[in-house]
């Protein structure tokens, strides 16, 4: 599938676009079997007036709710604290906007911005980079099987890249980050689940870690990956994964524009001589 070569990890559980279409078209029978609905309680009618509704209730149910992303994230800044990663993080107030300000010993403040599904456009174009941030993230907590995880990642920077090349914003992210409470379990199996650290009573694998281009002038914007920033080797650092070994387990997104339209390149690194690419057509 396109795009989801830009991550390292997969959904093995998660079930084939056919088998949707078939279970979708399962629950519209449903509307025709009478006998069956009247066992429930209900008409014909009373099911396919309130199935929309019904629908949008269990996905609201099964999904993580922004608490449960919050008492997540807020349970890593705290490990990276005890480890000494960090010296502290300030919390969002409830109803601003969630970016939590990281205090990092020799570099300043980090500022992460809480998103959701990269694919989304909330997720991806409606930020804004805090003025007293010295590096600036985002972070995707999604737990969606709907597409797998490099699919998702594609979206989302394919969302970037628009916005990045507009003239209508001014500020730009210095990279993105991928995970959620999913990454490491039989949902979401991680190639790096053997530098996992034990994080309240579940073991955590390291992020998947992407740095963003520079805006400059130009045609080429970090294509090769050369950009760097400080702030994965501190993430990384509290997986136990020293200066040294930071670079290979961090990725880079780049852009390279051209005649025929501007490229994107993906490349996710995850230990050792272990990497996977992702690059998108001119567009």
């Amino acid at each position: 599938m396109p795009g989801e070569t830009a991550a390292p990890c997969r959904h093995p559980g998660a079930p084939p676009s056919d088998i949707i279409d078939l279970v979708a078209a399962a629950v519209k029978s449903l509307a025709s079997n009478a006998e069956f609905l009247q066992t429930k309680g209900l008409t014909p009618q009373d099911f396919e007036l309130a199935l929309p509704a019904a629908i949008q209730r269990l996905r609201g149910s099964a999904a993580a709710g922004n608490s449960d992303r919050r008492s997540f994230l807020t349970s890593i800044f705290s490990h990276m604290v005890d480890v000494g990663a960090i010296a502290g993080f300030e919390v969002p107030q409830y109803g601003d906007d969630t970016v939590y300000r990281l205090h990092v010993n020799g570099l300043g403040s980090v500022a992460i911005i809480q998103k959701g599904c990269p694919d989304g456009a909330h997720s991806s174009v409606a930020w804004t980079a805090p003025e007293w941030a010295d590096e600036t993230y985002l972070w995707w907590l999604c737990d969606s099987l709907q597409y797998e995880p490099g699919e998702h990642v594609a979206k989302g920077v394919n969302r970037l890249r628009n916005r990045f090349f507009s003239a209508e914003y001014a500020d730009a992210v210095d990279g993105v980050i991928f995970h959620n409470a999913t990454c490491g379990t039989a949902l979401r199996p991680c190639p790096k689940i053997g530098r996992s650290v034990e994080i309240n009573d579940r073991m955590v694998p390291p992020p998947c870690i992407w740095v963003m281009p520079e805006r400059a002038t130009g045609t080429d914007f970090n294509w090769d990956g050369a950009r760097r920033r400080r702030f994965p080797a501190v993430l990384l650092s509290a997986f136990n994964i020293d200066a040294e070994e930071a670079s290979i387990y961090t990725g880079f997104v780049g852009f390279l524009k051209a005649a025929r339209g501007t490229r994107t390149t993906i490349s996710s690194r995850y230990g050792p001589g272990a990497s996977t690419t992702y690059r998108s057509d001119p567009r």
